[in-house]
């Protein structure tokens, strides 16, 4: 007993070990709620979100005469901690909570409480000077706090790490798109073969798919800038000064460098997550970007001998147990498991988005916690796919013009000289008679030298 505090709320006393900083809800919630053993994903993300918002907050009170000028810098001074990363530890709570956030709301009232209350000399839960309600979370309700705690801590995800991410794999595709621009190909559709294009083509499609996606990104991420801040608890403003939601948002802009303002109707910014379930399909429209990207380049460098074998990726482990030599393109699988995650993710946050009633939509952990995971483990499959197989891609080039040689799909160049009937008769008599398709052309009357005239490589992928 000698190592607890007591705490109290407005149910009561609660023991809290002496060496944590959090409260009485924070100690109920971690008993109330051993669901799993998952924190908020990255909870840094989120704690440092909950520091800005909780900062902004309290030099908003101080600004509008409502807390003490002693009061609030404590709070600003044990916020700035929070934001720093000092206080993680003190943040223990799961997902699975309520659905507002309430007890990661209290967590941070708290723990900034109590690190105040140490600032200014009083005793770890007594409340005084500085009191987790009525002071750290003066202005504000959870139904507020933690849907702008959900804007900021994603928005700062998504511009200082996730796009960043994307933008260095596809600086990757864009330098070999460049490179290999003049390696005339096979082409496939259908899995089968057709029209010759270069190698450079193949790869500058995935450059324009992560283009789309980085642009899909950017512009759903403008709905996150309106604040539900200044809502408080149904989205009337209850309790905060007229003019505290746009001095928050004014205040998390400067702190954040980016543009956030109050949200006009504050009882959509609570009851309503449709900006964060469009965010998340941006981010799958991504996985699947991804997902395409990382098949095709594991079918281009099957084999090494009995597949298509027309690039070479790193060897970057033993890839069987019993098969000698045996490597496999593992990091493309990865890449496409972390993929199908978030294909999962988006689905789940899709329905919580649904799920608001009335003035409240009560799934706001589970839609932070999946589009948090989704950013962060598909920036962490980019950068581990563009580290150690993107980056390392080359050309086996004479595999390359060996199956150039044999595509039959060549004969469509002959198609404006002879006709499509003819220049399939062709390509078929090429097939069953196993002739080369030069051999079955001059077989069926066209001529060595309009044949070589004609069909030309490098004149038919549009360079």
């Amino acid at each position: 007993m000698n190592n607890t505090r007591i705490e109290s709320d407005s149910m009561g006393q609660v023991r809290v070990a002496n060496d944590k900083l959090w409260g009485a809800q924070t100690q109920r919630s971690l008993e109330h709620f051993q669901i799993g053993r998952e924190q908020f994903v990255w909870s840094a993300s989120v704690v440092r979100a909950l520091g800005w918002v909780k900062k902004a907050a309290a030099l908003s009170n101080r600004a509008l005469g409502q807390m003490p000028a002693e009061i609030a810098d404590a709070i600003v001074t044990a916020c700035d901690e929070v934001i720093a990363g000092q206080l993680n530890a003190h943040f223990p709570l799961v997902i699975f909570q309520t659905g507002s956030g309430t007890q990661t709301n209290m967590n941070a009232n708290e723990v900034i409480a109590n690190r105040a209350i140490q600032l200014l000399g009083g005793t770890l839960g007594s409340k005084n000077p500085v009191h987790p309600n009525d002071h750290v979370n003066r202005s504000q309700s959870s139904n507020d706090v933690f849907p702008t705690v959900m804007h900021v801590a994603i928005a700062h995800e998504l511009f200082t790490e996730f796009l960043p991410k994307i933008a260095t794999l596809r600086q990757t595709f864009f330098e070999q798109s460049e490179q290999f621009m003049h390696i005339v190909k096979t082409g496939r559709t259908h899995l089968q073969d057709a029209a010759p294009l270069t190698l450079g083509q193949e790869f500058s499609a995935w450059v324009a798919q992560l283009d789309g996606a980085t642009d899909g990104l950017r512009s759903s991420a403008q709905s996150l800038y309106p604040l539900a801040i200044g809502g408080t608890a149904v989205g009337t403003g209850l309790n905060a000064p007229a003019q505290f939601g746009a001095l928050c948002a004014q205040q998390l802009a400067q702190m954040t460098g980016q543009p956030f303002t109050s949200a006009p109707n504050k009882f959509v910014a609570l009851s309503a997550h449709d900006n964060l379930a469009s965010l998340s399909a941006q981010v799958r429209t991504l996985a699947g970007a991804l997902l395409k990207i990382a098949n095709d380049i594991r079918w281009l460098a099957s084999g090494p001998r009995c597949g298509i074998g027309e690039i070479h990726i790193p060897d970057n482990e033993p890839g069987s147990s019993i098969m000698p030599a045996k490597v496999n393109p593992t990091q493309c699988e990865a890449l496409s498991m972390v993929c199908l995650h978030v294909y999962g993710n988006d689905a789940a946050i899709a329905f919580a988005a649904s799920q608001g009633n009335f003035q409240l939509n009560v799934y706001k952990p589970l839609i932070l916690h999946h589009l948090l995971e989704s950013m962060r483990l598909l920036g962490e499959a980019m950068v581990s796919f563009n580290r150690h197989c993107a980056s390392g891609i080359t050309p086996n080039e004479s595999r390359i013009q060996f199956l150039l040689e044999q595509n039959l799909m060549l004969a469509t160049a002959l198609n404006p000289h002879i006709g499509y009937d003819k220049a399939s008769q062709i390509a078929k008599t090429a097939l069953t008679e196993n002739l080369s398709l030069r051999e079955a052309a001059i077989k069926q009357g066209v001529s060595a030298a309009d044949f070589d005239a004609w069909v030309r490589v490098e004149d038919m992928v549009g360079l």
